[in-house]
């Protein structure tokens, strides 16, 4: 599932603001974890809580930047973490081409701000059904949280790759979309014609066995004149 880059990155915010970390997490590349010196910390103690948004903003080695393309790029193409692997331009352009393949050959991703689109294309690729409709919900804490327009442009800088990808995604979505619901259209349609190809036969069967019962009838009494 992808979602609007500055939407995301503003939730992230709220979640780290209230005490969450990914402490846990690895961030395993090519068999082993970054070193400190490739991957430093935005912050001291155990966790970021309180942190303002420029605050969080301010930190360079911050993982909410450009996160969605970061997750889905293969980042051994880039030497990881590493970033003297390459120049910044180099490795930014090779982490976008990668994130954009590797979404384009997913069987399925969804698209947080069509819900119903996303289920459509869920069940039809998967062959299943959800006992419910996905729900659109349009409040979230990142609609909650009123920034200016240069907080807001400075998000999307930050989250220049990602605003890319998702343009991107965006237009692949809603072209898989369109073209799923034309096949549908197309088999529902063929579905209806071979139902009216059988029906005009049945009926076209029913009308020969009443003229032959007719002709039948009609030589009987003949042959009881006779």
């Amino acid at each position: 599932m992808l979602r609007d880059p500055v939407s995301r990155y503003l939730s992230e915010w709220k979640h780290v603001q209230r005490g969450a970390t990914w402490k846990t997490s690895l961030h395993m590349c090519d068999g082993r974890s970054p070193t400190p010196d490739e991957l430093p910390t935005c912050y001291p103690g155990d966790d970021w809580s309180g942190v303002s948004l420029r605050e969080f903003m301010d930190c360079g080695y911050n993982l909410a930047n450009n996160r969605q393309v970061r997750m889905l790029a293969d980042l051994s193409l880039v030497g990881c973490y590493n970033l003297t692997f390459m120049n910044e331009s180099e490795r930014n352009t090779i982490l976008l081409q990668s994130a954009k393949n590797n979404l384009k050959n997913m069987a399925f991703f969804g698209l947080t701000e069509f819900q119903r689109k996303t289920q459509f294309l869920f069940e039809r690729t998967f062959n299943l059904k959800f006992i419910s409709p996905f729900t659109q919900f349009n409040i979230t804490r990142a609609s909650n949280v009123d920034i200016n327009e240069g907080a807001r442009q400075h998000i999307e800088e930050l989250n220049f790759l990602d605003m890319q990808l998702y343009e991107y995604a965006k237009d692949l979505f809603l072209q898989r979309y369109h073209y799923t619901k034309q096949q549908e259209h197309q088999r529902d349609r063929q579905k209806r014609r071979e139902e009216r190809k059988l029906l005009k036969e049945h009926r076209a069967h029913q009308w020969q066995k009443e003229d032959e019962t007719t002709v039948t009838e009609d030589y009987n009494s003949q042959v009881v004149r006779w």
